[in-house]
């Protein structure tokens, strides 16, 4: 089944309750409650942030197979932490709700690494062999070897 120890599941799955519950407190109040006046934009964030939300209750049931909801989580938050967050940060261009954006991203880039199964993502996910591009059954019958393409006849 599975080479992760009781721990590091435990570990992720704990990762992926804090994330739903951080989510839920934040984000769903915005969705169940929805104001008129909310920028398009906006609305698609809190969408797909309550989608992630969602989605990281499964990871509680599921650590291993969710390991992509983290891998999600950490790279959106390095990505705007390095091209957007630090820059302004830097320039003394941050507002107040930029800093904390800023305050939550780098507590998630800090604690999922920590979580994360280094090992197990480079063996599952770098060094095995991807999935196949096409069904090895529906094989052209010119690529099926001769005495594969005569079974089934009768002399």
């Amino acid at each position: 089944m599975t080479d992760l120890s009781i721990v590091r599941l435990y570990l992720l799955r704990a990762m992926y309750a804090f994330i739903a519950i951080g989510l839920a407190i934040t984000r769903w109040p915005e969705l169940l409650d929805r104001p008129a006046d909310v920028p398009h934009m906006d609305a698609v964030v809190t969408s797909i942030l309550g989608a992630v939300s969602l989605l990281a209750l499964l990871g509680i049931r599921y650590p291993i197979r969710m390991l992509p909801l983290l891998f999600f989580e950490l790279l959106w938050k390095v990505i705007w932490v390095a091209l957007w967050g630090l820059p302004r940060w830097a320039a003394g261009d941050l507002d107040a709700a930029g800093e904390e954006i800023l305050v939550n991203c780098l507590v998630g880039i800090v604690l999922v690494p920590l979580v994360m199964p280094w090992g197990f993502v480079f063996d599952r996910y770098l060094r095995a062999p991807g999935d196949p591009w096409r069904n090895p059954a529906h094989r052209s019958e010119s690529a099926a070897p001769a005495h594969a393409a005569n079974e089934g006849r009768t002399a």
